[in-house]
């Protein structure tokens, strides 16, 4: 019997009740990790885990569901200190997936929307990275995936707040994999493009026609392509890969 690409690793996954993060956290599962998904609503982890159980056909003992806001440092650490608790005081893989949108021209874009994004989608990696690297540091291993945007790379009006915070997390990324790569830990990042997600479905179908046409292929990508990409990024063929930013975007960004 083949075995399974991450047999005996354990993940952690913000934002992993829905979308990308929920597609990650099922593929992950299938592949034989154990896996923590983050989300703001405990009881809302808490379903998703069960539902990833059953849909990935493995133990609810193989997966689990904790309530944390990524913006706030202490209850990060202490939420990543439970999961490495749990997970027999190791901690393979995080993907740092958590985001939230504030859309609004700058010139209307008022100081809480600024501040709500970039903390929750910036602030909120470095919190994540800094908890987690710990046990990795001591087991001289382990990935780091940070979920970055094509609008990080090229810009997109009316989201000046989310392209600084997605450019800002592949900067981090850069650095974190020059400060940790001699303890053989990978850090790498996704830039999705538009993906249909809860974040997307919002979007009325004359937008969503427009933003079809940008795109090379002609089509919306589906958060299991990232997943995709995911599992490479924490499987054995990426560990020679450190620092690189990998555009999923259609061709969006070439």
């Amino acid at each position: 019997m083949q075995s399974k690409l991450l047999e005996n690793k354990t993940a952690l996954i913000t934002g992993g009740t829905r979308g990308i993060g929920y597609a990650i956290a099922g593929t992950f599962l299938r592949e034989g990790a154990r896996v923590a998904i983050l989300g703001t609503s405990a009881d809302k982890a808490i379903a998703a885990a069960m539902k990833l159980a059953q849909e990935a056909s493995v133990s609810i003992d193989q997966v689990t569901g904790f309530g944390v806001d990524v913006k706030d440092t202490t209850a990060v650490a202490n939420t990543i200190e439970s999961v490495v608790a749990l997970f027999g005081g190791k901690l393979d893989i995080l993907v740092n997936n958590a985001g939230i949108t504030r859309d609004n021209l700058v010139m209307r874009l008022d100081e809480q929307e600024w501040d709500a994004v970039i903390d929750t989608n910036l602030k909120g990696v470095f919190n994540c990275i800094r908890s987690a690297i710990r046990p990795m540091i001591r087991a001289r291993s382990g990935r780091i995936i940070n979920i970055s945007s094509v609008v990080g790379l090229i810009g997109n009006p009316g989201q000046a707040n989310y392209a600084a915070a997605k450019a800002g997390v592949l900067g981090l990324t850069k650095t974190i994999a020059r400060e940790l790569a001699s303890r053989n830990i990978l850090v790498n990042a996704i830039a999705p493009g538009f993906v249909d997600t809860d974040m997307t479905a919002v979007l009325d179908e004359e937008y969503r026609q427009k933003l079809t046409e940008q795109i090379p292929l002609k089509r919306i990508a589906s958060p299991q392509e990232i997943a995709e990409v995911a599992l490479f990024l924490a499987g054995p063929g990426a560990s020679y890969l450190t620092g690189q930013c990998i555009s999923v975007d259609g061709g969006m960004h070439m």
